[in-house]
């Protein structure tokens, strides 16, 4: 393929990640104002959050065989449309009711599009014949921190989170999916059926390593605003820098992390995220404060960084498995970890408190360094 052309294609990619991330920042910025709206005490929010979980592991085995039997690029092109169209869904619930079902929309839009889009970046990775998809997952925190930071602002204009959702749906989505608009021969073939996707017996360990990666990810995502306020003490309008700080560790770290794995190998670039992750969630915790929580989620965006994207090509790689099975099925584990995560938090902090439910997944860090043989390419 000539240069222009693939690098007209790379920046397709790279816009559908970072269409994803700014959505789903937009969503983790504005959680305190649905908490405020609705009265949510951390078991209610958890459980709703659940129904964004929920939708995303049902969209999982329909988007590994959508990639497969239409193409992951016209799967991630059509499914980032849906997705773009379920942010604003959100802010329309009348009651935790139509909360939850819109929470499933979402989610399953997040889920299935993250299937799609690395099984496409997986693709235009192996025509260069060298690590590039962790700079695609750079652009997806880019997306994300900017997606944080849109709430900020939103909530220093005194804009209603339904006014952020549909402009932050109307222009970015409009624009991104524009740029994505370009051909590109992706695998097709026949699927095979649809069905809840576990990953084959070697890939399971890299779905636990995913895991473990993930439902950090996820609780970042959806309680690091929460965990400012109520363990920093800090205000709703600051408390939206937590995940900004987090994504922007995280962009930069993903800029570097091929030419890191390059030189290092995936295994041992995995040992090492997983004591950073530790790290940071150690010093939030014992900190408890705005300097502090700040610090540690730079630390946790620099641990977290490469253990997925490291995953997903595992995934994308396998030799017995096609590409979109492959990858929707450590996605099953991987983002259902993402989209758990925050559940799992809500449930445990209202048993046991917050910094309880936190301790938990700095354990789970560690996971990511004892596991990270699993995410040697075959």
């Amino acid at each position: 393929m000539p240069e222009p052309r693939l690098s007209r294609v790379r920046l397709a990619v790279v816009a559908m990640f970072f269409l994803n991330g700014i959505l789903f920042g937009a969503w983790a910025a504005r959680v305190p104002a649905f908490v405020e709206a609705f009265s949510l005490d951390p078991a209610t929010l958890g459980r709703l959050l659940l129904c964004l979980a929920g939708g995303a592991i049902l969209a999982f085995p329909l988007a590994g065989w959508l990639s497969d039997r239409i193409g992951a690029d016209r799967a991630t092109r059509w499914i980032g449309l849906y997705y773009a169209l379920a942010l604003p869904l959100i802010a329309l619930a009348p009651n935790t009711w139509a909360l939850a079902g819109a929470l499933l929309l979402f989610g399953a839009g997040h889920g299935a599009m993250d299937v799609a889009m690395n099984g496409w970046g997986a693709e235009v990775e192996r025509v260069y014949r060298r690590p590039i998809l962790s700079s695609f997952h750079a652009m997806w925190s880019l997306g994300a921190g900017l997606g944080a930071l849109s709430g900020g602002a939103a909530v220093a204009l005194g804009l209603t989170p339904l006014i952020h959702f549909t402009l932050v749906a109307a222009l970015l989505g409009g624009l991104t999916l524009w740029i994505a608009l370009v051909p590109w021969e992706s695998r097709r073939g026949a699927g095979g059926g649809v069905g809840f996707a576990l990953p084959t017996k070697p890939l399971v360990l890299a779905g636990v390593v995913a895991f473990c990666s993930s439902i950090g990810e996820g609780a970042m995502a959806d309680w690091s605003a929460v965990f400012l306020i109520d363990i920093a003490g800090t205000d709703e309008a600051r408390a939206a820098l937590g995940y900004s700080v987090y994504s922007a560790a995280m962009f930069v770290a993903r800029i570097s992390a091929d030419r890191v794995i390059h030189r290092l190998g995936p295994v041992p670039t995995a040992r090492v995220a997983g004591v950073l992750a530790f790290a940071g969630l150690a010093v939030a915790l014992l900190g408890q404060t705005l300097e502090a929580g700040l610090a540690g989620f730079v630390l946790l965006g620099l641990g977290y960084s490469v253990v997925m994207p490291l995953a997903m090509s595992r995934a994308a790689n396998d030799p017995d498995t096609p590409q979109g099975r492959a990858i929707a099925g450590v996605a099953t584990l991987g983002y259902g970890g993402m989209v758990l995560g925050p559940a799992l938090i809500g449930g445990i902090a209202h048993l046991a408190g917050l910094p309880v439910a936190f301790w938990l997944v700095a354990v789970l860090a560690l996971g990511i360094s004892a596991l990270a043989k699993a995410l040697k390419q075959p």
